[in-house]
């Protein structure tokens, strides 16, 4: 037997209580789906269920329509809002457009790229009490073309990008607050 092999065995000796231990305490944490049904008894109804009874309030601005749509999509998986709803969601959208790169052309300077960011802070409700509330924020890159059409049409296209993420972050969101508030 060779000296590096006697040095692992010493080293082995050691490492095997302290792995085991380490598994030993692992089995005991709990990990499941953020969406699955809760088991447990006492901790209510399944997160999906909760999500899917979550009404939106209406928006004001046509980036902010774009982020309700898809919110309500993606909470009642494409079934429209709920006739009955337990929660409320109320959104507060904003945008903001920057120009990213700017290059000169003769005498003036020219944006040939942007960065449109869409804000959201949101507040659930039940029954007019404010269980949970946040803010999320997603940028969208775009270039800026010189047509003018052009660039509206990819500053709109990068808003619509940008909404549609927003919305599945606050999904997301509200589906981890609605967790906490049913672990309690």
């Amino acid at each position: 037997m060779s000296l590096s092999e006697r040095k692992w065995n010493q080293v082995s000796r050691f490492l095997r209580p302290i792995l085991l231990s380490c598994l030993v305490l692992a089995s005991a944490c709990t990990v499941r789906p953020l969406y699955a049904p809760v088991t447990s008894t006492g901790a209510g109804a399944s997160t999906t269920a909760e999500l899917a009874s979550i009404s939106v309030k209406p928006a004001t601005t046509r980036y902010g329509q774009e982020v309700r749509n898809h919110m309500i999509f993606l909470l009642n998986g494409g079934k429209g809002e709920p006739a009955s709803p337990a929660y409320t969601l109320d959104l507060g959208v904003t945008s903001r457009n920057e120009a990213a790169a700017i290059i000169q052309i003769g005498d003036e300077d020219e944006p040939t790229a942007g960065t449109v960011t869409v804000s959201s802070s949101y507040t659930l409700s039940k029954g007019g009490t404010v269980v949970a509330k946040g803010a999320r924020q997603v940028a969208s890159s775009y270039d800026a073309p010189r047509q003018e059409f052009a660039r509206l049409r990819a500053t709109r296209d990068a808003e619509n990008r940008a909404a549609r993420e927003l919305a599945e972050l606050v999904r997301l969101a509200v589906a981890q607050d609605l967790e906490r508030l049913a672990s309690k």
